[in-house]
């Protein structure tokens, strides 16, 4: 294996080094550490972990270089938070002169060949070199800014989403949603960069921690062994819930049963590319017991037989809390038994209407089935995989036999007759059902809801003049997200309708080459989150399905690219 470097620039300090001495590491970063306010927490890291650099686990960096970690200690590495709201050069030669968004190599969080490898690639494919640099953003973009620690030696990685912010900071939390999608785009790509498994593997085992701990709960503060601050939440403050946080681990306890999906699938796919079946620890194996454990309390009826009301979570906003309260002091809305599972909050965070979310209960259906087909091929695990083939089975007939009415797929139920047609741009959503692998883009119901979700029937579909798509009560009604547009594309065959959906995202980002939250559309300019890494992992994924699926309409040959498929790099 060649030797691979990494350089570190601090004032006038410039040493290209391999494999330093731990010694030298720590006079460098003392001398030289970068000033407060950089997001690259090298000497921080450091100096608050003198112990682990000297002790057993002292490869923290030097394994990090070894594995493709950039850690970027440069004092003059911006926030990338600010770096994505403003165009830099050199710009594409398409006729939207498309800016170069990624952070110069020394102050990126990961590097991975694979990643490298696939963007040259695609750079010499693609027709269009608006898209081209568009792909070229999007496609690193988790790696390039998200990856705030990895210690390989302790299978350990937190990974943040993006510019969310409080008080002009932007905060160091985990979403188990938001990481397990801003990795999807990668999962080909596994088997054939073992540093960049190694990454994932090390996600997974954080996470695996979190949900063990706390199930009910969808985002974190970084692990303690990585050194970095815990951020304070102003929209936790005053809120009561049930069973009770650790502030200091949970950054926000919204109970949303697609985070929960998030993490099987992250694990499911890093089995399926690697066939490494380690990841399998005492941590996963109980995490995997409390989303048993949240499937069975969130499939049960608000009230027993004799009319007492259960609730297993509860959310109270109390008075002057910025969240609003779940309904019902907190317990959500009445629910009957159908086979489904409630949740209190949607994908988008916001607050369910009624408790049964089709989409999330198709995606927990989906995962609970590669769940099983992961635990028998490794001869492990027998009662559960039998027990979450049955759940899968469950969920699924209960989806076609309650959610839907006239060939049209209800957004929620209750179970009580109660339906609510409509659909948010969050994946999972139901215009993303075929990408969920729930069903195929040609099933006759999903064809049926797919029509009404992209017209005016959908309280959430807004259109005008540059963009039109499917939006949520997240931002506002006329604010789609580019999102939808990537989910449209994924759940459509007809050369005629990805088209149009993918040159509404190209021409939508503001001159700033990257794929924003929600998108106005009646200003250009007006836009939410210049950096939003699920959203540009989501777009990157989709384009790489069409240079595979239907390579004719954006590659310069009718020649299928499948990414990943070259050996070990």
């Amino acid at each position: 294996m060649a030797r691979r470097t990494f350089t570190v620039n601090c004032m006038k300090c410039s040493i290209k080094a391999a494999l330093v001495p731990a010694i030298c590491i720590l006079l460098l970063v003392f001398f030289c550490s970068p000033p407060h306010g950089s997001y690259y927490h090298v000497g921080h890291l450091l100096r608050t972990n003198f112990d682990m650099w000297f002790g057993p686990k002292s490869l923290l960096l030097v394994a990090g270089v070894a594995s493709g970690v950039i850690t970027g200690s440069n004092g003059q590495c911006p926030e990338y938070s600010s770096y994505s709201k403003a165009p830099h050069p050199p710009f594409s030669s398409g006729e939207l002169a498309l800016p170069y968004m990624r952070p110069s190599p020394e102050c990126r969080t990961f590097t991975s060949t694979a990643v490298e490898r696939v963007i040259e690639d695609m750079k010499s494919r693609l027709k269009d070199p608006d898209l081209a640099r568009l792909f070229e953003n999007t496609f690193p973009n988790t790696l390039d800014t998200t990856v705030k620690y990895f210690n390989e030696t302790e299978n350990l990685a937190f990974i943040i989403t993006g510019d969310i912010t409080f008080d002009d900071f932007y905060v160091m939390a985990q979403w188990l949603r938001d990481t397990a999608n801003q990795f999807a785009h990668y999962h080909s790509l596994l088997g054939a960069d073992p540093h960049l498994a190694s990454l994932v593997k090390a996600v997974i085992n954080n996470e695996a921690r979190y949900v063990a701990q706390f199930p009910y709960c969808g985002a974190f503060q970084p692990p303690p062994e990585s050194g970095l601050s815990t951020s304070h939440n102003d929209w936790a403050d005053n809120v009561i819930v049930n069973p009770p946080v650790d502030p200091k681990v949970v950054f926000e306890c919204k109970y949303e049963i697609d985070s929960l999906c998030g993490f099987l699938k992250l694990s499911r796919a890093y089995y399926q590319s690697t066939g490494d079946s380690s990841f399998i620890n005492e941590n996963w194996q109980s995490a995997v017991d409390q989303i048993f454990r949240v499937i069975h309390e969130q499939s049960q009826p608000s009230f027993d037989e004799n009319f007492n009301f259960i609730s297993y979570f509860n959310w109270t906003g109390s008075r002057g809390s910025l969240s609003p309260r779940v309904n019902n002091r907190g317990n959500n809305e009445p629910k009957a038994y159908t086979g489904l599972v409630g949740t209190s909050h949607r994908p988008s965070d916001d607050l369910t209407v009624y408790a049964f979310l089709t989409p999330a209960n198709a995606m927990l259906s989906v995962e609970l089935v590669h769940l099983a087909d992961v635990l028998d091929k490794v001869d492990m695990l027998k009662d559960i995989s039998t027990k979450a083939r049955e759940t899968s089975s469950r969920i699924k007939d209960a989806i076609w036999n309650t959610t839907v009415v006239n060939d049209i797929f209800a957004y929620e139920t209750n179970g009580f007759g109660g339906r609510y047609v409509m659909d948010d741009a969050n994946v999972p959503s139901l215009l993303s059902l075929p990408y969920l692998g729930f069903l195929d883009r040609e099933d006759s119901t999903y064809r049926a809801t797919r029509k009404l979700l992209l017209s005016a029937r959908n309280p959430y579909y807004a259109a005008g003049k540059n963009i039109s798509g499917i939006g949520g009560p997240h931002i506002t009604p006329w604010h789609p997200w580019p999102m939808s547009l990537v989910s449209s594309i994924y759940g459509t065959d007809d050369d005629e309708e990805i088209l149009k959906s993918l040159s509404m995202i190209v021409k939508n980002t503001n001159g700033l080459g990257l794929i924003h939250e929600s998108q106005s559309i009646y200003n250009g300019s007006d836009y939410t989150r210049s950096w939003f890494a699920w959203a540009n992992s989501y777009f990157a994924e989709m384009v790489l399905d069409l240079a595979e699926r239907k390579p004719h309409l954006i590659l310069r040959e009718n020649t299928p690219y499948r990414a990943g498929q070259w050996g070990k790099v």
